[in-house]
């Protein structure tokens, strides 16, 4: 029987862009059994071929998955896996007949349709942060207000409550929150998205993802509001670390910016090369599964019931490209799982990447000379959430 290893701290880094201290040595030698300091034991699995395994195969359950430090003490989800419209805890056709809908609403053509608009609230930020003038604060300037306004849009949540979700989803889905917590920030956002979802099914419209949800399916007004607040937390908060973080990979490699600023009609291929890095240098786990018989994975059996988390390490992995701890914008793209993997696949992934390519590319177009106005090192960061990304991101131009 294996013995579960002692899980270093995630958030103990030597430098804050570099994967959890021991993390990287500890998981080296394929799937290894690890105790989380919240008292549940899950195998780690962390090469390329492994994780695409766990999260593609079905006898892997996301019923009782979810993030491993968003769990109570006996080991159980904060969110429950009965929760209706928990799409991210439920599998087979189940998990199908909410996704499908939703599939639609986040489809290449629609992202496309949209790209004028997201440019229009990039420059109409970064308008604002030059003529405030430099230091600015990148984070709150770009970083967080347009991937929120975004997603609120295309959800169609009036203005007047966007702050007030934005605000919510933060604390909702933060790390540390309890349970009776996180149901009562749930209940808060319910209370005004009920009336809403109710006018948009009154007026039978279907422009916007909450008038196709009210319209043009099944879902109950439970499922509804759950998932509504679902994508909203999902919508802003990802999107935002990882424009801060791409950024502070190409302050700290002057070289890689260099080729972004030579030829950002690459923005495509470049926001490909920097999540499949970013994500890897982040370390740690990303997704849990659960067993649900006997499975083996690398070499090793994992039994029926046992835990078992993906590393982000696997985008590190060499199976994946040659000389994958490097960042290489001149790489081509490859099948990274910056936005996971399997039929729990990021549902906004086409929206990530467009807001990221615009955001990405207008930055560094309009400030050519934007360097950070403290060392990288001397920044805070936000060990509080389940995706890890700068709290602030103090910029000169």
């Amino acid at each position: 029987m294996t013995e579960a290893a002692v899980c270093p701290v995630m958030h103990e880094r030597d430098h804050p862009l570099q994967p959890p201290v021991g993390f990287a040595e500890a998981v080296s030698d394929g799937p290894v059994k690890m105790l989380w300091p919240n008292g549940v034991e899950a195998w780690v699995v962390s090469s390329y071929a492994g994780v695409r395994q766990v999260l593609s195969d079905p006898r892997f359950s996301t019923r009782k998955g979810g993030h491993p430090e968003m769990r109570t003490d006996e080991g159980e989800p904060v969110v429950d896996a009965d929760q209706p419209g928990n799409i991210n805890g439920i599998d087979g056709e189940a998990h199908m007949r909410l996704r499908r809908p939703l599939a639609r609403g986040f489809m290449v053509k629609r992202m496309n349709e949209l790209r004028p608009r997201i440019q229009q609230i990039v420059d109409e930020h970064l308008d604002v942060m030059e003529a405030k003038g430099a230091p600015a604060d990148l984070v709150g300037s770009l970083c967080l207000p347009l991937p929120s306004l975004v997603i609120a849009e295309l959800l169609g949540v009036p203005p007047e409550h966007q702050e007030l979700f934005q605000a919510t989803a933060r604390e909702m889905f933060g790390k540390n929150g309890s349970k009776d917590e996180y149901i009562a920030h749930a209940t808060k956002l319910g209370e005004v998205l009920s009336p809403i979802v109710a006018e948009k099914k009154a007026a039978g419209t279907n422009d916007d993802m909450i008038g196709l949800m009210a319209n043009d399916t099944d879902f109950s007004m439970q499922e509804l509001i759950f998932l509504c607040i679902g994508l909203l937390a999902a919508g802003h908060e990802t999107t935002s670390n990882f424009l801060g973080l791409f950024t502070l990979h190409l302050f700290e490699q002057p070289d890689q910016l260099e080729i972004l600023r030579r030829d950002p009609s690459r923005a495509d291929v470049i926001v490909e090369e920097l999540m499949r890095y970013t994500v890897g240098q982040l370390g740690g786990v990303g997704i849990t599964r659960r067993a649900t018989e006997d499975v083996e994975v690398d070499g090793v059996l994992i039994k029926a019931g046992d835990w078992v988390s993906v590393s982000l390490l696997a985008n590190l992995d060499e199976e994946l490209c040659p000389r994958a701890e490097e960042l290489d914008l001149e790489r081509d793209a490859v099948s990274h799982l910056g936005f996971g993997f399997g039929p729990h696949q990021c549902l906004g992934a086409n929206l990530a990447r467009a807001e990221l390519q615009i955001g990405l590319r207008s930055l560094f177009t309009r400030f050519p000379n934007l360097r950070p106005a403290v060392q990288v090192t001397e920044m805070s960061y936000r060990n509080d959430m389940i995706t890890y990304g700068a709290a602030a991101i103090p910029v000169v131009w």
